[in-house]
């Protein structure tokens, strides 16, 4: 019976420890890649980009991902970026809230539309709150017990292409492991 009350502890520290990450991996342009003839702005149009998520640009060494201002990116202006990267395959973090600019920067190849605006959000920002509710009226003896609100089914948003690579990831501490153990030991 203690080998049983000392597993159930222990799973239950375990389980009150679990974090959730919601971070996803977007890959620009889905199985078309960073290439000439996409439309990045579509792509884009459907996507909710939070801090915490990674871009992955997958291309050939025909193109660069340039990270630019927002004059550049209007202008296509080559030269000036931020970063570049020209390995192939790109992981960029999200790292940061407001629009992020993105062009190749070989001469051409941004104003034959290859470039893309991410707008990022903070991960602490949720959909819009519903109005506050009116204060209830006080309940007599014959009045109905009110019941609050009735909250929608959650839908998925977005086409099978807006499906990330990395959803989400469950991972557990060193310091719950830690505790887990003390918890062993000391019911043991």
């Amino acid at each position: 019976m203690a080998r049983y009350n000392v597993a159930l502890v222990g799973m239950m520290v375990v389980l009150s420890c679990v974090t959730f990450s919601s971070a996803k991996v977007y890959t620009v342009g889905d199985s078309a890649g960073w290439a000439l003839g996409v439309d990045y702005n579509t792509w884009a149009s459907d996507k909710t980009f939070k801090v915490g998520d990674k871009l992955v640009f997958n291309y050939d060494s025909s193109h660069t991902v340039d990270l630019v201002s927002s004059t550049d990116y209007t202008t296509c202006a080559i030269g000036n970026s931020i970063a570049s990267y020209n390995t192939g395959t790109t992981t960029i973090a999200l790292n940061k809230t407001g629009s992020q600019y993105f062009i190749c920067g070989i001469p051409g190849h941004c104003t034959g539309g290859m470039q893309l605006t991410v707008k990022v959000t903070s991960s602490d920002d949720v959909s819009p709150s519903p109005a506050p509710l009116a204060a209830p009226s006080p309940l007599s003896a014959d009045s109905p017990i009110a019941t609050g609100n009735t909250l929608p089914n959650p839908t998925l948003s977005g086409s099978s292409n807006n499906v990330p690579v990395d959803s989400s990831s469950q991972a557990i501490s060193p310091v719950v492991g830690f505790v887990f153990g003390l918890v062993v030991l000391i019911l043991s």
